[in-house]
């Protein structure tokens, strides 16, 4: 009789431990992306029917790996294997500078650029590289454990990242728009503010770079008997997927999270 109420607890436990469905929240830093930085290289000449004005150059900062965050939804009620749609956002900054010089080489204004780039959830700041990506994964479990379900898989994952501020970017925005902007003599508040919002616009239109790849992942769940509450930790290794020319792509991130379980 004890043994058979034993076997019954066990097995409650058993089936209350993993879930028919969950919606997690996860922080999701990327390792290895990188933005070398650049020295000041001239973006535009000032020349004039009076003769040379001076010039305007252009140089910006560097970043090595990316914070992140994103969301995952799991469901665990198929025979043998489980299914996991993930999306993350992962962004890092870099500063970005216009210095302009006089005639005699002195330096005029250095004025910092600030960007707004539609589609991505950042207000007006420093420009940012941002990569997002949706995986499809499909996991297999370990090991069948109560309470612990430890698991590997693999599956496809969608890329979109923003373009980056390059030196030959900003060279064609300031040949093309930026000139009218400026004022050889000074570069004021409001240039500078119609500069940064011209080079937002310029940016935005050059749109999001979009790509299929792949990952493979290990990771764990946990969550208690009864309680509607799992965390879960996934390792996940990338693939494939097209980004700027100026940018390393690291290919791994981590996922670290919670969520509710039902």
């Amino acid at each position: 009789m004890n043994f058979k109420i034993i076997a019954a607890a066990a097995a409650f436990c058993v089936s209350q431990s993993f879930a028919i469905i969950g919606l997690g929240f996860h922080y999701a830093p990327n390792f290895g992306t990188e933005l070398k930085s650049t020295t000041e290289k001239e973006v535009l000449s000032l020349d004039s029917e009076v003769g040379n004005l001076g010039n305007v150059k252009y140089a910006h900062g560097s970043f090595s790996d990316m914070q992140g965050f994103g969301l995952k939804l799991w469901i665990d009620i198929l025979p043998i294997i489980d299914v996991e749609a993930t999306y993350n956002i992962q962004f890092g900054s870099y500063d970005a500078a216009l210095s302009m010089y006089g005639p005699d080489g002195a330096l005029i204004k250095k004025q910092k650029i600030e960007l707004e780039f539609d589609g991505v959830p950042f207000g007006k700041a420093s420009p940012k590289f941002v990569s997002m990506n949706g995986d499809l994964s499909i996991t297999y479990p370990i090991t069948f454990l109560p309470i612990i379900r430890p698991y590997i898989g693999g599956g496809v994952t969608y890329y979109l990242s923003t373009p980056v501020l390059s030196d030959s970017f900003v060279g064609k925005f300031m040949e093309s728009t930026g000139k009218v902007l400026l004022n050889p003599e000074n570069l004021t508040p409001e240039e500078a503010k119609q500069l940064a919002n011209d080079l937002s616009d310029a940016l935005t239109e050059e749109g999001l770079s979009t790509g299929i790849g792949g990952h493979i992942l290990v990771g764990m769940r946990a969550k208690l008997p009864i309680i509607p509450i799992a965390a879960y930790a996934n390792y996940k290794y990338y693939f494939g997927g097209e980004f700027d020319d100026e940018i390393e792509f690291g290919r791994h991130a981590v996922e670290v999270g919670v969520g509710f379980a039902l």
